[in-house]
C-alpha cells in the first residue's frame, strides 16, 4: 500500500455520536491537556479511562472542528446615507474591534442612499459578533444591516 504525505490525506466532518469511543476519549484527554486539566498524558487518559497507545494513536489524527477553522470570516451587507465620511466611520468600527476587511463593495449612491457589502475577516474580533452589529446599527448613517453569511 502507498504511504500518503500529509498532503495527500482526505478529511471528513463526522457527527461527534457516531464516532468510536476511543477517538471521543482522545479529544477529550487532549482537551484536558490544553486546558492544563492533566498535567501528563499518563493523568489525562485515566481521567477518561483510555489506554496510552490508543491515545497516541489517534492524538495527531483527530481533532475538534473549530480547530481546524482558523479563519471566520462573515459578509455583511448595509444600507447608508449619502454621507461624507459615511464608509470612514464605519470601517472606524471594524478596525476598533480588530476586524480585518478582505472586500468592500459600494454601489453609486442613489436616491441619497449607497449599499455596501464587507467581507471581514473576524478570527481575532475583540467583541461578539451581536455587539459588533449593534454598534454599527447605532451609526447615524446606517439604516439597516444584513448579515449575509456568517462563519463566526
Amino acid at each position: 500500500m502507498e504511504k500518503k504525505n500529509e498532503k495527500n490525506y482526505r478529511f471528513f466532518l463526522v457527527r461527534e455520536d457516531v464516532l468510536p469511543e476511543a477517538i471521543k476519549k482522545t479529544l477529550e484527554a487532549k482537551e484536558l491537556l490544553e486546558r492544563g486539566k492533566s498535567e501528563s498524558v499518563w493523568d489525562a487518559v485515566q481521567k477518561v479511562d483510555l489506554s496510552r497507545s490508543a491515545f497516541y494513536k489517534y492524538r495527531d489524527t483527530v481533532f475538534p472542528f473549530h480547530r481546524i477553522v482558523k479563519e471566520k470570516i462573515i459578509s455583511l451587507f448595509f444600507y447608508l446615507d449619502d454621507q461624507p465620511g459615511a464608509l470612514s466611520k464605519l470601517l472606524a468600527i471594524v478596525a476598533e474591534n480588530s476586524c480585518n476587511v478582505l472586500t468592500i463593495h459600494q454601489t453609486i449612491p442613489l436616491q441619497g442612499r449607497a449599499n455596501v457589502t464587507l467581507s471581514l475577516d473576524v478570527t481575532n474580533m475583540s467583541v461578539d459578533l451581536d455587539m459588533l452589529l449593534v454598534k454599527l446599527r447605532r451609526l447615524e448613517f446606517v439604516d439597516k444591516v444584513d448579515v449575509l453569511s456568517s462563519g463566526a
